[in-house]
């Protein structure tokens, strides 16, 4: 009569521990599903939305010690859209964005703070360059979720950030007087950034 421990090895079946997803890894931005839009406040009494253009990066994430984590973001303001094709024209326009001496916007963290790890708040603390001009900035950055593997089989996830700047801080210090009192556009922007990450190849 076969031992049970002859019965198992000859009948069960093999079980096999799938790979664990690397603790550090690089993730690329894929252009086609991120977005770094802008929210200024104009005459005074709303708001106008658009979006700075195409955004393009990497992304390092060290899942076990996120201070390790950095970012590098690039965005190609010439593809500018507030949805008004003369404003558009006029934020392209050496009055803002003078893109055709500095097409695009960089962004490269300094330093990454994750007091309950990824899982929580994260700030990303970096450099932001407009016009040429390099002044330091913090984005917040909303918990992390776990990798997804999309139907083309690479690990993917998603990111979410937002900061606020003065633009006077890079030299956007182009306005009007209103009759009513106030100006044409609003000092503070809110930045919004939204980016699906794609793994890098080993």
């Amino acid at each position: 009569m076969s031992t049970a421990s002859s019965f198992e090895s000859s009948t069960s079946p093999r079980l096999t521990v799938p790979a664990a997803a690397p603790a550090a890894r690089t993730w690329t931005i894929d252009p086609s599903h991120a977005t770094a839009g802008f929210r200024v406040r104009h005459l005074m009494v709303s708001h106008v939305r658009g979006h700075l253009g195409p955004v393009s990066g990497t992304v390092f994430i060290d899942e076990r010690d996120p201070a390790r984590s950095r970012v590098e973001v690039s965005i190609d303001v010439r593809g500018l859209d507030s949805r008004d094709p003369k404003r558009d024209e006029h934020l392209r326009s050496a009055d803002f964005f003078d893109v055709e001496h500095h097409p695009t916007v960089t962004f490269r963290s300094t330093r990454v703070e994750a007091p309950r790890g990824l899982s929580g708040d994260v700030q990303v603390a970096g450099e932001l360059t407009i016009r040429g001009v390099t002044r330091p900035v913090t984005l917040q950055v909303e918990p992390l979720g776990p990798a997804i593997q999309d139907p083309w089989g690479n690990a993917r996830r998603g990111v979410s950030a937002r900061g606020r700047v003065s633009r006077k801080d890079w030299g956007l210090t182009w306005n009007l007087a209103i009759e009513a009192g106030g100006v044409a556009v609003g000092d503070e922007v809110t930045l919004e950034i939204d980016a699906e990450l794609v793994a890098a190849a080993a």
